[in-house]
């Protein structure tokens, strides 16, 4: 069977069920589930499906645009293990911070069945979040369709009000150096978790170990661990720094 005709046989069950399982798919296909994780990653990447740890769902195009959808399916087998660690140090009672951040949406899967409360500005971790142990605290202000998140003067009030035991938050960059973003309304909006929160835990994979990009916006000194997958030559930068380092293969 090629792979146009794969791609309607998966399409024609996203539809009907809302969901695929690789095991089961590869079963129903009679391929690999080498292929048939092949299959879903490059659905994904068109913008067909939205690929979860071991499957994919339907995309609700209400709920998440396309490329949010397809930022948070890059690289997820290495988000997925990130956040997994990162669900190891989030308890029940906890008050957590969640940024927009494309790896820190895929910690919404590991924590649903926690009794916290998520204060957030992203639409897409309120969407996945919603009707389960989570309780929900949504951040006011202005929209960025782009991001599928709340910025601005009124975002970075509201979260000013709240105080919360732990931070998960992502970055373009981060170096010895310090934490670097991409625009201003990021930066502000990290920078004001990190000030209201009692210990900071940055999510990042490889890529954005020494990436000094466009705007540095705070201080090493400023968050207290990191959760990636980078090797022990980029994680050597950080030696004589105070940052915690939590690696994951």
């Amino acid at each position: 069977m090629n792979f146009q005709k794969r791609k309607q046989k998966i399409l024609d069950q996203l539809n009907s069920t809302g969901e695929v399982d690789i095991k089961e798919l590869a079963a129903t296909l009679a391929i690999s589930e080498i292929t048939a994780r092949r299959d879903l990653n490059q659905l994904a990447a068109d913008g067909l499906l939205y690929r979860t740890h071991g499957g994919a769902m339907k995309i609700d195009p209400l709920a998440k645009p396309l490329d949010f959808v397809n930022k948070a399916a890059q690289n997820s087998s290495v988000k997925d293990s990130i956040c997994r660690k990162a669900a190891e140090y989030i308890h029940d009672g906890d008050i957590i911070f969640m940024d927009c951040g494309s790896t820190v949406f895929r910690l919404c899967q590991f924590i649903k069945n926690k009794k916290i409360k998520v204060i957030t500005n992203s639409l897409p971790v309120i969407y996945e979040l919603q009707n389960c142990q989570v309780s929900l605290n949504i951040i006011g202000g202005e929209f960025d369709s782009k991001r599928q998140a709340v910025h601005g003067k009124a975002a970075n009030e509201h979260i000013a009000r709240y105080r919360a035991g732990k931070a998960f938050l992502g970055v373009d960059g981060i170096s010895p150096n310090g934490l670097f973003a991409n625009s201003e309304l990021e930066a502000e909006i990290t920078s004001a978790y990190i000030n209201q929160s009692a210990f900071t835990y940055i999510l990042c994979d490889a890529g954005k170990i020494n990436n000094q990009t466009y705007l540095k916006f705070a201080d090493i000194n400023q968050v207290d661990a990191i959760i990636t997958n980078a090797d022990d030559k980029k994680l050597n930068l950080f030696a004589e720094t105070a940052l915690t380092v939590i690696k994951v293969e």
